[in-house]
């Protein structure tokens, strides 16, 4: 099996994303299978970037551990990463700038000097880094140079001829000068199944288009700006609309009347965001209006980490109301999820008429991973149930049902004419403040919830049917958590893993029944003070373990691994767990 772990470090500015990303395509169209993740700086210029690609010839489940091949763009690189690299790896880096010292090979590479002697510039130090990796990965020649017209044609021949030159210059360059350690070839191979690559944000793009939505509005805000940006470009050509609003509390207001109007909608944000939309959240909870509203987390509180990734959004995203609000959590594992389950947060958005708020994160969010090609049949899509004829004759909006959900009428239905007001108020949507009526409408609304709460296909379980040790996580810690649970199989220890991807309402019957098939229980996930922890602990009264990362970055399987070793009374072992920041 093919497996190789590939990190690049500089200064923001340099490309190393760009670098990052033009490789991965390349192992992708290479035929294999990929899993990143990047850090950037939150400044405008400059600061630290870092993009690590996990590439194999099997499905990736995680980013992997220490990097079999380090870049350093300059000193500082080496710095902040060095200890990320396996002690028998290979450093590539700039003799001008430092000379390392470690028991990996160092692997020197001018690419300072080979820049300004190709493209006459200081720019373009990144391509010379990508086809040396290209050629101690054994990547082609010719796939490279279609990336880089692909990349950069539309800057005209002599940009382009200018790039592949200096993807020439790094690949030739290690041709001319071997080094030691031996390394996986990625040549292209061919593929029996079609897949694509793509990123968390690209994926739920293209779910909420083929889900219906039809109107999205939003603020820019990192890490959710991409979907603005994929929505402007793309959601027009499928007869839809894209409004850059003046603030978050704009963007959840207009998608709130266009889905009044009848159109489904949908908002981005990260947390800052969220919480000044908690206002207008509140209005289409008691307006009965479904909306649906993605939010990237980041490090909080305040601005707190604008780049990095963090799970601390749940309580705000559960919770986060005055009075009795409730609404419905989503919360996809990878990015091939993020395309489906956005699709089946807006069916139980229009299926319950209430807002769902769709949780990723920073490294969803901007995470590549290959999968195949979207068969949409799996999720087929529902929509909002209309008045009858007769039901319009004496129409009422809010009529009581046996699960809370009431026919909903567009705007211009004959007789289907109502106030969407966010007063409580009665069947009709007449303002009305008794307290018999204010309770009447509050079981409405909590039976809609307890209707979602019993909807399957929102957790999958892994490891064992029975076990001693059970994992159980939310969102994007699904692969890393996987993949530990496999590999304390495998030395023997008994290990099970739940991870639930609708965390409010949750799935009572599935998780009961995980808890009563192990012995002890490890809550993981990327957050200070174990949020979802808190909520297991308080809904089912067990005893729990909770296993918590407050770093800006992603669990490594090997960390918890080394957990599961603790709980099941195993020495310790060394691990090669990186300890990134």
């Amino acid at each position: 099996m093919k497996d190789i772990v590939v990190r690049i470090g500089g200064e923001g500015g340099e490309g190393v994303i760009s670098c990052g990303e033009l490789l991965t395509t390349a192992l992708a169209r290479s035929n294999y299978e990929v899993f990143t993740f990047r850090t950037y700086p939150a400044e405008i210029k400059g600061g630290p970037a870092m993009f690590q690609v996990r590439s194999n010839d099997e499905p990736v489940l995680s980013l992997g551990n220490l990097a079999d091949i380090l870049v350093t763009f300059n000193e500082e690189a080496f710095q902040l990463h060095g200890h990320t690299l396996k002690p028998n790896g290979l450093l590539i880096y700039d003799p001008a700038h430092y000379q390392p010292q470690g028991t990996f090979e160092a692997y020197g590479v001018p690419l300072d000097e080979m820049t300004l002697n190709v493209v006459k510039s200081k720019l373009g130090k990144n391509v010379v880094a990508l086809g040396a990796i290209a050629r101690v990965l054994g990547l082609s020649t010719n796939l490279l140079d279609q990336l880089i017209k692909d990349r950069f044609g539309k800057k005209g021949d002599i940009v382009v001829q200018k790039n592949k030159d200096a993807l020439q210059a790094g690949y030739h360059f290690v041709e001319q000068h071997p080094f030691k350690k031996q390394l996986p070839q990625f040549e292209a191979k061919p593929s029996e199944t079609k897949r694509v690559v793509m990123s968390g944000n690209e994926a739920l793009s293209i779910g909420a288009i083929n889900a219906g939505c039809r109107y999205f509005g939003g603020y820019p805000i990192t890490p959710a700006s991409d979907i603005l940006e994929f929505m402007e470009r793309d959601l027009p050509k499928f007869g839809g609309s894209v409004v850059q609003t003046e603030d978050e509390i704009s963007a959840i207001a207009s998608i709130v009347g266009a889905s009044y109007a009848g159109k489904k909608a949908m908002t981005a944000t990260a947390g800052p965001g969220l919480s000044l939309m908690v206002e207008i959240l509140g209005l289409a909870t008691m307006a009965e209006i479904p909306c649906l509203i993605v939010d990237a987390q980041r490090g909080g509180p305040s601005t707190g980490l604008p780049t990095k990734m963090e799970q601390s959004d749940l309580n705000l995203a559960v919770f986060g109301s005055h009075g009795d609000a409730p609404r419905i959590v989503i919360a996809p594992g990878d990015v091939e999820e993020c395309l489906y389950y956005i699709v089946k947060a807006f069916n139980l958005s229009e299926k319950y008429q209430l807002p769902v708020i769709f949780l990723t994160d920073q490294s969803l969010a901007h995470r590549t991973q290959t999968f195949h090609w979207p068969d949409f049949s799996k999720v087929p899509v529902i929509n909002r149930v209309l008045p009858t004829a007769d039901q319009l004759k004496e129409y009422r909006r809010y009529q009581l049902t046996d699960n809370g959900v009431s026919p909903m009428s567009i705007p211009g239905m004959e007789g289907g004419c109502y106030a969407a007001t966010g007063l409580e108020h009665t069947e009709r949507g007449n303002p009305n403040f008794t307290a018999k009526m204010h309770a009447t409408m509050s079981t409405k609304r909590a039976k809609k919830i307890e209707e979602a709460s019993k909807e399957s296909g929102f957790t999958a379980r892994f490891g064992l049917p029975k076990a001693k040790i059970g994992i159980i996580g939310w969102g994007s810690t699904q692969g890393a958590l996987r993949e530990a649970t496999e590999l304390a199989n495998k030395e023997g220890m008994s290990v099970a893993h739940l991870q639930v991807k609708m965390v409010s309402p949750l799935p009572e019957a599935e998780i009961k029944a995980f808890l009563d098939s192990v012995e002890k229980v490890v809550v993981a996930e990327i957050n200070y003070g174990g949020q979802f922890n808190q909520i297991l602990r308080s809904k089912f009264l067990v005893p729990t373990s909770s296993l918590t990362k407050c770093e800006g970055v992603p669990f490594y399987a090997d960390e918890v691994l080394a957990k599961i070793r603790e709980f099941a009374g195993v020495a310790p072992k060394k691990t090669e767990a990186a300890l990134a920041r």
